[in-house]
């Protein structure tokens, strides 16, 4: 069977059944090897084919007891350690949880723990007009100012101004409370009035502000109907490009991080938990220093963050080209949202309530029992002790898995697992997109108006969230039928355009190989090129199969793939699967030359860079953990590929969005999912449209070969893909 858990190749479609029959019938596996030829069928076949490797096999999964060791236990009886040493190594590393058992262990032992800086601070609370007049004058006279909205709701459709708070230097800051409101609140200034005196300022393009996630900010005075405009700074993005794994890139981090403070959290005025109240009812006494810190921290981050990227133009570059633009156009796409069928979706969610159902049944059937197929507990009773399943991998707390990585492997042998897989997929798709889309409408809009996220991902592709886009499946009947509910308004179409096959093209860039420049200099199919070279057929007889198998080499390889996963994906021996990657890199030896200069390039300088400048820090790739090596190699091939895309995506977005302000202010881009942009547009402007979308995309970076955009159209997002 081998050892999927440690990467042991077995034979091809042998499970535990298979096995023990071969091992009571013959006796031994050397007996099974001397008289394999008995075995008949395509098994038989898969046996004889693995016949050298497994010896080798074996040998992997014997333990060896008797080597030498040259330490005894006592050599590794725990010693006292240099606490100060550790915390500064756990801050830079980011462990939290250790760094607070360290000092639970500190205080223990009647250590004293090192205090955090603490902020100098002048803060102001402006409750009286005078005061915001002297103020919104320094913001007036301010080259750049920092400024943050306090709200009801970190749903940016929803939410309410609270309060906004500025900082024109260090240490200096002021809170404007609105509209907080609990017994016995001060008296505070009228928030359409202050809005109303701050708009010519927040909406003046020559005036420069900075932010922390701005692009939230935005879309709450847009609610206001004020426009933020003279975006010059985030923070959030500063350190987002500066180093995108160094911290999390929220405030609090940021400031442990690079200004080493301990600021003031939320639950720390507002409670937590179900005791937490919203922010309009916090006492102004809380608020203030809370809110004004906010701002203080913000410009104090951006003085340190900025100089940091000044001192790399080709970060700077980065930041002010593609990210800091990008905030304004993402805000836009937000609030323009999509519209859904919510109709269809109900129907959807009852044609998949009787499919569980069904699936339920047959899987009780299976078990002999009725059994709840959402609870891994009793999932793992019945596969394990009722049924005696092999057990191919335990959880850390020595249980048999039920993780979908085991189940998929045991649904190649047993029909009860495969069908757990499809009521875990179907129960997902309706408890997160046909139950929960329609209460994800907006009453005001009637749109679903999710959030994306520039700073969440190491290589700098976006994130969505509430709802999540990004993960709707395509490779399902069902999952596309999801699609068929984001529908287009009477009148108009949408238009979906897709980078084709993006990456493997930027990997031509990267790798100069001439092969893969030539085929797709020529608008040749990659998949089917690579079957003729690598199969060594002409491209007009490559099959399906064959074309299946090259796009899984294609893909895999930049995906740092090894034979064995590719063995597993084809249904090949080992040998068979690594003879195709010889072949591939014999065909395409500029791509085996990239692989290898850039994990030796990111063992060098701890990183890899997309064609734009990103960075794409690699902690591990020199980690004596091997699994944790490997994977930091893997990533530093494909990040450059998946950086690189995502940077020219970004940058299409900007040019769509300027194109759209100028010349086609009725139409709309609505949604961003991977290499794809999805537009609305009124069917009387689609020719033109389209021609002008396909124009600004293809043309997003000055590639070695052609950038190609698929594009459709349609009633719906499924009929446009």
């Amino acid at each position: 069977m081998g050892d999927s858990v440690d990467n042991i190749p077995g034979v091809p479609k042998v499970g535990p059944k298979t096995a023990a029959k071969w091992l009571q019938q013959y006796g031994s596996l050397d007996n099974i090897i001397a008289r394999a030829d008995e075995v008949k069928g395509k098994i038989g076949e898969n046996l004889r084919a693995c016949l050298d490797q497994l010896p080798l096999s074996r040998k992997l999964t014997t333990i060896s007891c008797d080597i030498p060791l040259d330490i005894s236990l006592a050599d590794l009886k725990k010693r006292p350690m240099d606490n100060s040493a550790m915390r500064e190594l756990l801050q830079e590393l980011g462990f939290s949880a250790w760094l607070n058992m360290l000092d639970n262990e500190d205080s223990s032992a009647g250590e004293t723990r090192q205090q955090p800086e603490q902020l100098p601070r002048n803060y102001e609370m402006l409750l009286e007009q005078e005061r915001f007049d002297v103020w919104r004058e320094r913001l007036q006279q301010a080259e750049l100012f920092a400024f943050d909205t306090e709200t009801t709701s970190l749903d940016y459709s929803q939410a309410e101004i609270v309060g906004i708070s500025f900082a024109v230097e260090a240490g200096s800051a002021a809170y404007v409370p609105l509209a907080h409101d609990y017994p016995d609140v001060p008296e505070q200034l009228n928030r359409d009035d202050i809005l109303r005196q701050l708009r010519p300022l927040l909406e003046d393009p020559g005036k420069a502000k900075l932010g922390q996630n701005l692009k939230y900010d935005a879309n709450v005075l847009a609610n206001y109907d004020i426009e933020l405009r003279g975006i010059a700074h985030d923070t959030m993005l500063e350190s987002y490009v500066y180093n995108s794994v160094a911290t999390k890139h929220n405030m609090d981090d940021m400031a442990k991080k690079y200004l080493h403070l301990e600021t003031i959290h939320y639950e720390d005025v507002a409670g937590k938990g179900a005791k937490q109240i919203s922010f309009r009812e916090v006492p102004l006494e809380q608020a203030a220093p809370y809110a004004a810190e906010d701002a203080d921290i913000t410009l104090r981050l951006h003085q340190v963050l900025w100089p940091k990227l000044q001192e790399n133009e080709r970060l700077r570059q980065l930041y002010l080209d593609f990210e800091v633009p990008l905030v304004p156009v993402l805000s836009r796409v937000e609030r323009n949202g999509v519209l859904l069928d919510v109709g269809m979706l109900a129907q959807q969610s009852r044609e998949l309530a009787r499919q569980i159902k069904d699936i339920e049944q047959h899987a009780h059937e299976i078990a002999g029992q009725s059994f709840n197929l959402g609870s891994p507990k009793q999932i793992q009773a019945i596969l394990y002790d009722q049924l005696s399943l092999p057990v191919l991998k335990k959880t850390p707390g020595g249980q048999p898995s039920t993780a979908e990585s085991v189940l998929q492997e045991l649904a190649l042998d047993y029909p009860l697992p495969k069908l757990i897989l499809e009521y875990r997929g179907m129960s997902k798709l309706k408890s997160t997109y046909t139950d929960k889309l329609p209460r994800q409408v907006n009453k005001k809009t009637g749109r679903v108006h999710t959030s994306y996220h520039q700073a969440v991902t190491a290589t700098g592709r976006l994130s969505s969230s509430d709802p999540n886009l990004q993960n709707i499946p395509v490779r399902t009947e069902e999952g596309r039928r999801i699609r068929k509910a984001f529908v287009a308004p009477p009148g108009c179409r949408l238009l979906a355009a897709d980078y084709s096959q993006i990456e493997l093209r930027i990997m031509a860039h990267l790798s100069d190989d001439q092969g893969l420049l030539k085929a797709f200099s020529e608008g040749r199919d990659i998949h089917s090129a690579t079957a003729a070279e690598v199969f060594q057929v002409a491209e007009e007889q490559v099959t399906q199969d064959l074309r299946r198998s090259a796009k899984a080499i294609n893909f895999g390889l930049i995906y740092g793939m090894s034979a064995f996963g590719l063995a597993r994906q084809l249904g090949l021996t080992r040998s068979q699967a690594q003879s195709y990657i010889d072949l591939y890199f014999a065909r395409y030896p500029g791509v085996k030359n990239y692989m290898d200069n850039i994990r030796e390039t990111a063992r060098q300088q701890g990183y890899v860079e997309t064609l734009f400048g990103r960075r794409l820090y690699l902690p591990e790739i020199k980690s004596r953990n091997a699994a944790r090596r490997q994977y930091a190699e893997r990533t530093a091939i494909n990040a450059p590929m998946q950086g690189t895309a995502a940077d020219i995506i970004k940058r299409a977005m900007i040019a769509a969005d300027a194109w759209l302000q100028k010349d086609q202010p009725d139409g709309k881009m609505i949604m961003q999912v991977h290499d794809e942009l999805v537009f609305e547009f009124a069917e009387s402007d689609l020719e033109s449209c389209r021609a002008s979308i396909g124009r600004i995309m293809s043309s997003a970076a000055d590639l070695k070969v052609p950038l190609v955009v698929d594009i459709g159209v349609g009633k719906n997002w499924d009929e446009a893909h």
